[in-house]
């Protein structure tokens, strides 16, 4: 996450992001005013920080007002806030898995020179890139980039619950600006400035860029093995276990709930009757492993191995790095989660949400990709075919719906 599609934020040092109040301020005539005197004093700032007035200039050049769609941006965060079945389904589906695929064939050339070198599965990586991008897909829809600079700036001088994080940011921006990897035009992003193919925020860009491609510059947006091999390069100094898994899906023993959130050894886990969901057990018993149970004592439970942690370091949120490590599974042709999440009656799982996209395109009544995901095309299907069917129109998915286009 991927970023710019479910708008995830970026970044093992973003933790801040949960939890923050939306900002409201009006952006009128007068705040403009505010902004432009906002990034004239910081200069000060960036100058101190060894920015020179040449790359500043450039930075903010035409930069004459906030960003409005950062502020709106600032307190979504699906990770933190949907149901994680639901979370799940619109990033680990058939064509998720589909495209990782074709996109391991293009790429395995690359992707084997990567993973030998920083010793992180490029199953990972895929799925950290089809998480945050699209595989690259939403790096070409313009409209939906942020001029980084501009961006930070919005956030430094409107948000005071991320002022401090995005000054910082800011700065780093700047930095790497002047070192030339990048052209003003180019410096795009996300909301709260995280970048490229897989989305570093600018501090993670500096400790972590990688020019894998041998061109003299770590380019991220355009280049796809200087954007893996950063990513790479960011687990493997973050503690990646190279040969080991993320962790294992696990059948959760009667009363066992209680344990959720220890660490004990797999072989201890074993010893309380955890078994996997094909009743086999767990490999390298000594290793330790913390019980997750993303749903509640009624849903799938998961044994999380040292990797898993480190794959939170991209993202602080346990559904990202759950999504991430399914996604990659399944990518390298391992099966999905095998155990039921406790949807709501009546809802639909994956591959009943592929199912009703098609039969809506089939019959004319929609347009879009069949990629298990729900947006306003999808919506204002459903709701021309429930008014027509009689029933409520609030162009929501369900059971009641398929059935009745079966």
């Amino acid at each position: 996450m991927n970023s710019f599609r479910k708008s995830p934020i970026r970044g093992f040092v973003f933790l801040l992001a949960a939890g923050l109040a939306t900002v409201t301020s009006p952006l009128d005539a007068k705040a403009d005013a505010g902004f432009k005197t906002w990034i004239s004093k910081f200069y000060a700032t960036a100058a101190s920080s060894g920015i020179n007035r040449s790359t500043y200039d450039k930075a903010f050049a035409g930069v004459s007002e906030p960003d409005p769609d950062v502020l709106d941006k600032a307190n979504f965060q699906p990770e933190f806030k949907s149901q994680i079945w639901d979370y799940l389904d619109s990033r680990v589906n058939p064509y998720t898995v589909k495209i990782g695929r074709e996109m391991a064939a293009k790429h395995r050339g690359t992707l084997s020179a990567i993973e030998r070198q920083f010793g992180v599965d490029m199953n990972i990586l895929l799925a950290i890139w089809s998480m945050e991008s699209n595989y690259g897909a939403a790096l070409e829809n313009p409209e939906r980039l942020h001029h980084v600079p501009q961006a930070l700036a919005t956030l430094a001088w409107a948000d005071p619950k991320r002022a401090k994080f995005a000054r910082t940011q800011l700065i780093a921006a700047l930095k790497i600006l002047q070192s030339g990897d990048v052209t003003p035009k180019q410096l795009t992003g996300s909301w709260a400035g995280a970048m490229g193919h897989t989305q570093f925020i600018p501090t993670s860009y500096l400790l972590y860029a990688i020019d894998a491609d041998g061109n003299g510059k770590r380019d991220i947006w355009h280049s796809v093995p200087d954007a893996l091999a950063t990513s790479a390069n960011l687990l493997a100094k973050n503690g990646w276990q190279n040969g080991r898994t993320w962790g294992y899906e696990a059948v959760l023993p009667s009363g066992a709930a209680r344990y959720a959130g220890q660490t004990k050894t797999l072989a201890q886990w074993s010893a309380l009757g955890f078994t996997r969901p094909d009743g086999k057990g767990f490999a390298r018993g000594a290793d330790r492993a913390t019980l997750k149970l993303m749903a509640g004592a009624s849903g799938p439970a998961f044994l999380m191995t040292s990797n898993f942690f480190t794959i939170k370091r991209y993202n602080a949120a346990d559904s990202y790095a759950l999504a991430v490590g399914l996604l990659a599974d399944e990518i390298a042709g391992y099966g999905g989660v095998e155990q039921s999440w406790p949807r709501p009656a009546g809802t639909l799982d994956i591959k009943e949400k592929f199912e009703l996209q098609s039969r809506m395109k089939e019959l004319g009544y929609y347009e879009g990709e069949v990629d298990g995901n729900f947006g306003s095309g999808s919506k204002a299907a459903i709701s021309t075919i429930q008014q027509r069917l009689g029933m409520q129109a609030n162009g929501e998915p369900s059971k009641r719906l398929l059935q009745a286009l079966r």
